[in-house]
């Protein structure tokens, strides 16, 4: 009886503000939340949440802390990490995206104080979110926790491990997780391997860029204009202008068809090394019959 009394009076309170055009804010809410889960349970605090993301106001870390800890009251413990994994464009995945890692790496060590034990999905959101933020220090020492429990790192999270290494021109790292990662039987994605590749060739290891290459093709991958874009460049950065020619020309053989920025990347090798340009100046049609031969020796020697 006592909670029903509790509930109308929120509920009127709550209107009343609403007909005079004052709407609550994030801790209004957040203070509706825990009274309703603590009174009424967390399915009635769940209602509101959902009027308050309807209403426009987004919830913070402490709205879902006040949220994982009604769960956990109720001894529903797999469910409030699924209510945060599961959450899609908020929660955890949601302060990630948006780059509010502090508030993320909150609601993760507030799970673990009341006793929950994140999952891969959780690591790995956390890792991905570090990753982008530019901070693969975290990112790695949350890999660590992993490893501690016992958690094994899975695709997704090495992917982003591996990009946010080449970022940070940690190529030697990055290389060992990518082999890592090959030898626990996951297959790099073609965006982990094109970032991959674009890293060796920044620094000047064209040929490791290749060793990629035939990996890829030997795993299947169907290379893309980026991925060779990649290499066009890390061969005219080195002055490499006619092995540069012979990709290009491998390209068209193989239906790869080049844009803009493959002749951009041609055009400015040329001149940066002198040499004659003149039949870029007009884009090749598409059909070219040209050497395989000569790429596959090129991969084959570079």
């Amino acid at each position: 009886m006592y909670s029903q009394i509790m509930i109308l009076t929120r509920v009127l309170v709550l209107n009343r503000m609403l007909q005079r055009d004052c709407y609550p804010d994030v801790i209004t809410y957040t203070i509706l939340i825990e009274a309703t889960c603590r009174d009424s349970g967390v399915g009635q605090a769940m209602k509101l949440l959902d009027e308050m993301r309807d209403r426009g106001c987004t919830p913070d870390v402490v709205t879902y802390n006040v949220l994982v800890n009604g769960i956990c009251k109720e001894g529903r413990l797999d469910e409030a990490i699924k209510f945060l994994n599961d959450m899609p464009s908020s929660g955890l995945n949601g302060f990630c995206k948006n780059g509010d890692l502090v508030a993320a790496r909150k609601i993760v060590d507030g799970m673990i104080l009341r006793g929950l034990r994140p999952d891969k999905i959780t690591y790995t959101t956390l890792i991905d979110g570090f990753c982008r933020g530019g901070d693969v220090e975290t990112a790695l020492e949350i890999r660590k926790e992993m490893d501690q429990n016992g958690i094994e790192l899975y695709r997704v999270g090495f992917s982003a491990l591996i990009c946010g290494m080449c970022k940070e021109g940690r190529v030697v790292d990055a290389d060992r997780a990518l082999k890592e990662m090959l030898r626990a039987g996951m297959k790099p994605d073609d965006v982990t391997y094109t970032i991959m590749m674009d890293a060796v060739c920044k620094k000047g290891d064209v040929q490791t860029g290749f060793k990629l290459l035939k990996e890829m093709q030997s795993d299947g991958h169907i290379l893309s204009v980026v991925t060779y874009n990649v290499l066009l460049n890390g061969l005219c950065k080195l002055g490499q202008m006619k092995n540069a020619d012979m990709l290009l020309h491998a390209m068209l053989n193989i239906g790869v068809v080049p844009d803009d920025i493959t002749y951009n990347i041609l055009l400015e090798g040329h001149h940066r090394h002198a040499i004659s340009s003149k039949h870029y100046k007009q884009k090749p049609e598409i059909g070219i019959i040209a050497d395989f031969a000569s790429y596959k020796s090129l991969v084959n020697e570079i």
